[in-house]
């Protein structure tokens, strides 16, 4: 970087002092990127708080079908639960906006926009963010997105319910079923500022990688974490349009009788003039996003496992550039991949063996990431805090999950499964619960630095043993039942004695999820009494070599008082041969005749 980058920067540092931050510049519009990532933390815990909830209704549906519950009352009120049962309709609106509030708002959201956030100008050794203004626009684009998506749950005919893959007619017709009135209009509106926002956020981190590093910080001393959120960021840029041109054309069938995704319709005898669309038009452009968006949840998850687990190995990460290299290839073949969710839409058979042959080439960089965890972990000098068990338990999800990713990427397999809860077993562990583990592992191990004080340990045993029991006893058996034929997002299967036999491991699924759940309320009363009461923290809690944990505790804008570190050495200095401690920060100087290690 220049000098010239520098004096511009001593500059606006200097500059911040002059005028004294009133409670809205500081924690409403605040520019500062640390504030930011409280932001979307807090506000993706909020809406996480919403998903679960919403699927702990829904499992209790799936487990005692026709019951009369007070909860559902309570919740989803006399229109939705005449007497305390719920109808099927208010079932696929829950299944619907659950699944679009996990994997957009908590997943996407929550992770990448704070830990990108958060960590991005901290371990490149920046001031801030490229651009702070674009930055706050980011976060209030999402909190206004994440308020229209909640608004939809009270419209009178109901919120979006079809799926949260929207697949038209049923999110095209208005008249199709209740949920597809306003409610699929504000889900769409929503979604269009969700990628505004996304796209807003993921420029931001790309710019500020490639130009704000500071002096020494060259590419391939870069923590992985940050490789992560840098490719992350490409990776959604590619993306996230193509689904923004798909809910614009699906608004115009909507609204203004077109018929991008309508063809020869008919509804209670009437004959629709929609000709010529294609439902599974939208299928492509929507899986386009679709695919790489499990990606875009999953990256910063690994690299924040990476960073965790290398530190409490105490010994460098295994394969550093292999790691480098296997965040790249997945992002180039996540793009090429999506037709494996469309094998049974009437795909070519030799266009689905394309597809199942880039699917199946996306196991060998998964798999490389898997073996250099491991072998960051063997013999190394274990330090088992609820960070490191939550980065152990990804890795354990992520081999789990991705095994039957194999099945599923091949047509001929795929068919048989294909929308059973199968599927959901295989995406829920390898994208819901890997993403979530990666989260709680990065919130455990940078909670004090966004807070300056230290969650409590042995809550934080307490939730990820409850929480790793309860996840494996949901989405194990679901495995087996999907290979039954039990299909998903049917409100009941009472209709279908042949399927009478399953629905004990309906009540068992149920159980876990119920305990579960109910568990992350340790988690969330050792979160907000912890901002408050924890015991403070020192400067570096973990003793970890990257740049953030140089900086001062006392939060300020600009990150360092005085110069920036400079940076002298890769990330991964554990335990290294001819120094006193186990770990060497990246700003201390090489020592003669010193050798450099970034294998």
């Amino acid at each position: 970087m220049s000098d010239h980058g520098h004096d511009h920067h001593e500059h606006d540092h200097e500059h911040e002092h002059h005028h004294k931050d009133t409670f809205i510049t500081k924690y409403i519009f605040s520019i500062d990127h640390k504030m930011i990532a409280k932001q979307y933390l807090i506000t993706g815990i909020i809406m996480g708080i919403i998903g679960v909830g919403m699927s702990m209704l829904f499992r209790m549906q799936l487990a005692w079908p026709e019951e009369s519950f007070g909860v559902f009352k309570f919740f989803l009120g006399e229109q939705y639960a005449p007497g305390g049962v719920m109808k099927n309709d208010a079932y696929l609106s829950l299944v619907t906006i659950h699944g679009t509030i996990m994997v957009f708002f908590v997943l996407t959201a929550g992770l990448s926009g704070t830990f990108s956030n958060l960590l991005i100008p901290l371990q490149i050794g920046a001031r801030d963010m490229a651009s702070g203004f674009m930055n706050m626009i980011s976060y209030w684009l999402f909190f206004l997105s994440s308020v229209i998506m909640v608004s939809s749950l009270f419209v009178e005919s109901g919120p979006a319910s079809a799926g949260w893959t929207i697949y038209p007619p049923l999110s095209a017709l208005p008249q199709a079923i209740p949920g597809s009135g306003t409610g699929m209009t504000l889900w769409l509106v929503s979604m269009a500022i969700f990628i505004a926002s996304s796209l807003m956020g993921s420029l931001n981190y790309v710019v500020t990688v490639i130009n704000l590093r500071t002096k020494g910080m060259s590419m391939t001393r870069l923590p992985l974490t940050i490789w992560a959120f840098f490719i992350t960021a490409v990776i959604g840029i590619v993306s996230f349009p193509v689904l923004l041109s798909a809910a614009l054309l699906l608004i115009m069938d909507r609204s203004f009788g077109t018929s991008f995704f309508l063809s020869d319709i008919y509804i209670a005898g009437e004959v629709l003039h929609y000709q010529g669309g294609s439902p599974v038009l939208f299928e492509h452009l929507f899986w386009f996003l679709g695919h790489p968006e499990v990606y875009i949840v999953l990256l910063p998850a690994l690299g924040i496992t990476s960073e965790i687990i290398a530190t409490n190995s105490r010994k460098p990460i295994f394969g550093y550039r292999a790691m480098i290299a296997s965040i790249l290839a997945i992002a180039f073949l996540s793009t090429i991949v999506w037709g494996h969710h469309m094998f049974i839409s009437g795909m070519n058979p030799f266009l689905g063996s394309v597809f199942t042959f880039t699917t199946l080439l996306i196991a060998i960089p998964s798999a490389v990431k898997a073996f250099n965890y491991i072998t960051t972990l063997w013999k190394g000098n274990l330090q088992m805090n609820p960070a490191m068990l939550f980065s152990i338990g990804l890795v354990s999800t992520f081999i789990s999950g991705g095994l039957t990713g194999i099945i599923l990427g091949d047509s001929t397999l795929d068919i048989n499964v294909h929308d059973t809860y199968f599927v959901v077993a295989h995406f829920h562990l390898v994208m819901g619960i890997s993403a979530l583990y990666g989260m709680f592992a990065g919130i455990y191990h940078w909670f004090p630095r966004m807070f300056g004080r230290m969650l409590n340990k042995n809550l934080g045993y307490i939730h990820f043993w409850v929480t790793a029991v309860c996840a494996y006893g949901v989405f194990f058996p679901m495995h087996f039942i999907g290979m039954a034929g039990l299909p998903r997002r049917y409100y009941t299967n009472t209709n279908f004695p042949l399927f009478d036999d399953l629905q004990n491991v309906n009540v068992l699924i149920t159980i876990f999820a119920l305990v579960g759940g109910a568990f992350q309320l340790v988690f969330l009363y050792n979160f907000f009494s912890s901002i408050f009461y924890g015991k403070k923290t020192v400067q570096n809690p973990w003793r970890s070599n990257t740049l953030e944990w140089t900086a001062p505790v006392e939060h300020m804008h600009g990150n360092w008082p005085g110069e920036i570190p400079e940076v002298h050495r890769w990330p991964y200095d554990y335990s290294k041969p001819g120094h006193d401690e186990d770990f060497v920060p990246q700003h201390i100087p090489m020592k003669e005749g010193e050798e450099v290690l970034n294998h």
